[in-house]
């Protein structure tokens, strides 16, 4: 068998010293998580992260920088996630589209609100990924570059 991890993409969106949380339904109850998802095959990181976005809020998205590239594992049991998080803006938002599967709200909420629920968060990375926003370096789009074999598809 071959190990894999689980390839995520997430999205840390900043206005007005608020951050775009969105509120789900999980196996252990409503949890708040950035934007993210499962990258999905024949699309690349960057476009995984827009429709993340998209289906999660109703928001467009325009990814601007690379905040982080996370590995995570809960337990040696659990999954290992790769998770890349990515800043940017929100613009173009559609109030007649309806959210993802499980998506029950999305909050503006500041870093001490967040920080405040710990214990409803989806994982540890949500609230790092924002200090890392706070604090780290953005790192340009372009370090990230895909190659698709087109001629097989």
């Amino acid at each position: 068998m071959v190990w894999k991890p689980h390839v995520t993409v997430a999205a840390i969106i900043e206005r007005e010293n608020k951050f775009l949380l969105v509120e789900e339904e999980t196996t252990q109850g409503l949890q708040l998580n950035q934007p993210a998802g499962h990258f999905e095959q024949n699309e690349d990181l960057i476009g995984a992260v827009i429709r993340e976005v998209k289906e999660e809020t109703a928001w467009q998205f325009e990814p601007q920088a690379l905040i982080a590239i996370q590995l995570w594992r809960k337990t040696p049991a659990s999954p290992t996630f790769l998770r890349m998080c990515f800043t940017g803006y929100c613009h173009s938002f559609d109030a007649q589209q309806p959210l993802d599967q499980g998506i029950i709200a999305t909050h503006w909420l500041t870093r001490d609100e967040i920080a405040s629920q710990q214990h409803r968060l989806r994982s540890p990375l949500v609230l790092i990924a924002i200090d890392d926003y706070l604090t780290g370096p953005r790192y340009p789009l372009s370090l990230l570059t895909s190659f698709f074999d087109t001629e097989h598809d």
